[in-house]
């Protein structure tokens, strides 16, 4: 019999946890570029807390599937649901209401104001958003910079203050297209600590990515594109077994 220092139950495992909720459940989803049919049929899913990113070749409509997730697409349909609530039928603004960020791949930096400036532009739509001392921790740079104009940032420094742009907001769903396109290696190395922080602070990612070694480095899992259509989901512990997979899905 256990003794009174330590009975059976003190001593036994603590239960694994159960599986997160899902954030984001995108269920045939379509969208329409004029008579373009852009996506068909497109279906993934991402869990809270949770790292995804979509890979494939350039043109496959990922790009198109995160616009479509933020509603910024002339048309779409089919079912996207995030927390349980349909999105497909509302606006943009609406849908940024409800905690989710979009962070384009052009950046979208004003050129006339300052690092600073732009930090303060976006509106604040949920409570919870980082403060500016917690943006700078997170990009040191951006206090360093902060009285420098837009113009005059490098290709790492945007990168970093559109993201911090939108930690502002109280989002707490990231959509992120091509956060390392053109940066150099060790900028994309202070990206990837970025995001991983992130991940430990609660946030939920979706990124579009063409660096698969990058993606690999902060994500929980792949999810694969081909015209338009989901053809594959890998898991990130599965990724090195299925390189040969992402070199054909990539072309690489």
């Amino acid at each position: 019999m256990p003794d009174a220092a330590g009975s059976a139950t003190a001593t036994a495992p603590a239960p694994a946890p159960g599986p997160r909720p899902v954030a984001l459940a995108v269920q045939d989803l379509n969208a329409y570029y004029g008579d373009s049919h852009v996506l068909h049929g497109v279906d993934f899913s991402v869990h809270e807390g949770e790292v995804v990113t979509l890979l494939g070749r350039n043109g496959v409509g990922k790009t198109t599937t995160l616009r479509s997730i933020m509603g910024i697409v002339p048309r779409r349909a089919g079912s996207v649901r995030f927390q349980g609530d349909e999105l497909i039928r509302l606006p943009s603004d609406h849908i940024a209401r409800r905690g989710i960020a979009y962070c384009p791949e052009e950046r979208g930096i004003f050129a006339s104001l300052n690092v600073l400036e732009n930090l303060l532009l976006p509106p604040v739509v949920r409570p919870g958003g980082m403060s500016l001392e917690q943006i700078y921790q997170l990009f040191p740079h951006l206090a360093e910079r902060r009285r420098t104009q837009g113009t005059r940032l490098s290709g790492g420094e945007q990168q970093m203050l559109a993201i911090g742009r939108i930690l502002r907001t109280g989002a707490r769903f990231l959509l992120l297209d091509e956060p390392t396109e053109g940066l150099a290696p060790v900028i994309i190395d202070m990206i990837g600590k970025s995001i991983r922080t992130l991940k430990g602070l609660g946030f939920t990612m979706l990124l579009v990515e063409q660096n698969f070694r990058f993606a690999q480095t902060v994500a929980d899992r792949h999810v694969v594109m081909e015209d338009g259509r989901v053809v594959d989901t890998i898991d990130n512990a599965d990724l090195d077994r299925r390189m040969e997979d992402i070199k054909a899905y990539l072309g690489v």
